[in-house]
């Protein structure tokens, strides 16, 4: 009994002690998995803490019973700390912020920030169609792909596309990576889903990234009646890098260094934006996570020939995207960042990541937030506690902070809707 009291309440321990240790790039990636698992986890380790506990009581293992409660204790307040309410809608949309969700949409979204176990199995499956291809590049035989996922057979379409644009570090991934659970969701809510493979850097760079996703709104856009989406209502989402391109096109639709050429005449505004740990500020990225160690280090060529492994190798590497580092590409780096193009005619913004990002600078997000709300543009900045990057694609049906964000997406969602 001592010894299975000792091993539950020292895992609860150690893994509560992983929620307060901040990590920094590039060293920081040797435990970040494991920080991801006591966050998403936690659930499960204030149970292992608690067992620990009172095995460590009735076993007469003091250490045991202290470990475990100490364990079970900070695995609590985890979980109460992401999942509290904030006052990010009614600063954002006003005190009466509830009225303005229509009644169709509301029996739809989650009733608390936790649920415990989310499962979707239950309801009718949407219908998921993959590989479709959105554009070819111009002057080439490359096509764009995207999946689609459309509400279920006798769900009223709200009339709202979500289009989605996974994290890649700018380097690799591909669409339908670890998302399916967040668009099965929005797919029940009724909202069409539009998951975008964008070209990678060093296939391309900035511009041409941008470029292929203003080319998704555009395509929505036009075949928006097939699929029963009003124009002016597509939403722009995505994680890490996918988040920084939704900023970017959505708040510089018609800038001409940011624009295809084919797509100068073309309504490329949006609804609203909603980031998961989204980059803002390139400058700020590129300090927070120590990148100034590759200067004088040989850039890496670009073109297709160079994909595959040396994409991972050099995953987040700026100099590379952006034509050089700061000191050398100082337009190229304010072009780039979201937060330079803030204006009042910009879309409402649902900002989402967690306090101890080690990629993207939780600064950064509070200062875009700022620019934002002074702006007058409608804007929210949930930062979680003690969580980290990529926080929503682990394990998501157990996680409080998937669960807490994900019903801030609901809400937001309906509200532009």
């Amino acid at each position: 009994m001592n010894i299975a009291a000792g091993i539950l309440a020292c895992i609860s321990l150690l893994m509560s002690a992983l929620l307060f240790v901040r990590i920094k790039a590039p060293a920081g990636f040797l435990i970040w998995f494991p920080k991801l698992a006591a966050g998403t986890l936690s659930p499960l380790w204030a149970v292992a803490g608690l067992l620990g506990a009172v095995l460590g009581l009735f076993g007469q293992a003091p250490l045991a019973t202290v470990a475990g409660g100490v364990g079970m204790g900070c695995m609590v307040w985890y979980i109460w700390s992401v999942t509290k309410p904030h006052p990010g809608f009614e600063q954002a949309f006003g005190a009466d912020w509830k009225q303005c969700i229509p009644r169709q949409r509301e029996a739809h979204l989650l009733k608390r920030r936790w649920m415990g176990l989310l499962l979707e199995q239950g309801n009718p499956a949407p219908c998921f169609k993959q590989n479709i291809s959105f554009a070819t590049i111009p002057g080439t035989r490359r096509e764009l792909l995207c999946d689609l996922w459309q509400p279920p057979v006798g769900t009223a379409p709200s009339g709202l596309a979500v289009i989605y644009f996974h994290g890649s570090a700018w380097y690799m991934l591909d669409k339908d990576f670890g998302t399916r659970p967040f668009f099965r969701h929005l797919a029940g809510q009724g909202h069409i889903v539009m998951d975008v493979a964008y070209r990678l850097c060093p296939e391309v760079d900035i511009t041409g990234m941008i470029g292929d996703i203003k080319r998704a709104v555009a395509w929505m856009k036009e075949n928006s009646p097939k699929f029963g989406v009003n124009p002016e209502r597509i939403i722009l989402a995505g994680g890490s890098a996918g988040g920084h391109l939704s900023m970017l096109a959505g708040y510089a639709p018609n800038h001409p260094a940011l624009t295809p050429e084919e797509l100068r005449l073309v309504d490329l505004t949006v609804r609203g934006i909603v980031s998961y740990y989204g980059p803002s500020d390139l400058n700020a990225v590129y300090n927070h996570t120590n990148q100034q160690r590759l200067v004088g280090l040989p850039k890496v060529p670009t073109g297709p020939a160079f994909q595959g492994e040396k994409n991972a190798r050099d995953a987040g590497r700026l100099d590379i995207l952006l034509g050089g580092h700061p000191f050398e590409a100082m337009d190229m780096y304010d072009l780039a960042s979201p937060v330079t193009h803030v204006h009042p005619g910009c879309p409402p913004t649902l900002l989402i990541q967690g306090e101890q990002d080690l990629i993207t600078p939780v600064g950064a997000a509070r200062s875009l937030h700022k620019k934002l709300v002074d702006a007058g543009v409608p804007a929210i900045n949930v930062v979680f506690p003690c969580t980290d990057h990529g926080f929503d694609l682990l394990l998501p049906p157990l996680s409080p902070a998937y669960q807490s964000a994900l019903f801030d997406v609901d809400r937001f969602l309906a509200l532009l809707a």
